[in-house]
């Protein structure tokens, strides 16, 4: 359940995205995802407090620190299920074939079993989708699996680099995870600080309203010089 763990903390803490997903063992990009709503389903979110996993202390140290790695308290009971393919959501289930096809199409080496086991689907519906002679193929459209909530980032990339390593095909790590964290983090840096500004620029506005001076004024009749 860390998808909803996640959701929940998004929600409920301003713990930067990097800690969240290093807590729940995530990608920062899925928490990015939750985040933004851009997920296929809204998650419900669960929380970690009520289940013994993280304090209030715990998540207290982690706001106050960015760089603090937070410490599960009590590891969550593992599921136990049956032999069988991946249980799907129903909300969920109508995303597979977009999910089958973005496979298909971005990692070939990929046998029809491997994707059986990251959708929990069929060798039939995969090989129908191979072949075109899907039922619905008109309106089948390649998305990422991972954004759909269909698998994780990490089993999906064990997955491609178990089959390219099977197919005797080097995998080559272009840094593209890396960089797209990197630019994440400073995209969230940078907005932070926005909010930051226009907020002391909204209190000193609304200081000048109560002094009954006008937008730009320091003093009545001079202008601020540094506001642009």
């Amino acid at each position: 359940m860390p998808h909803a763990t996640a959701a929940w903390l998004v929600d409920n803490s301003s713990l930067t995205f990097e800690q969240i997903a290093e807590f729940c063992g995530l990608h920062i990009l899925e928490v990015q995802a939750i985040a933004d709503d851009t997920a296929a389903t809204k998650l419900t979110g669960r929380d970690p407090l009520r289940s013994g996993e993280l304090t209030h202390e715990e998540i207290e140290r982690g706001q106050a620190d960015p760089n603090y790695s937070l410490k599960m308290f009590k590891a969550p009971e593992q599921v136990t299920r049956t032999k069988g393919p991946r249980y799907t959501p129903v909300s969920k289930r109508q995303d597979k074939p977009d999910g089958i096809a973005w496979i298909i199409k971005n990692h070939p080496e990929v046998s029809d079993g491997m994707i059986g086991k990251l959708i929990g689907t069929t060798r039939t519906t995969i090989a129908a989708i191979r072949d075109r002679s899907h039922w619905n193929i008109a309106n089948i459209q390649p998305k990422d699996p991972v954004t759909l909530g269909l698998t994780s980032q990490r089993e999906l990339d064990a997955a491609v680099a178990k089959a390219q390593k099977a197919a005797g095909i080097e995998h080559v790590d272009d840094g593209r995870l890396d960089t797209d964290r990197a630019s994440l983090i400073e995209q969230l840096r940078a907005e932070r600080e926005q909010h930051v500004r226009d907020a002391e620029a909204a209190a000193l506005d609304a200081q000048r309203d109560e002094r009954g001076l006008a937008p730009g004024e320091i003093v009545p009749g001079i202008a601020d010089p540094f506001r642009k």
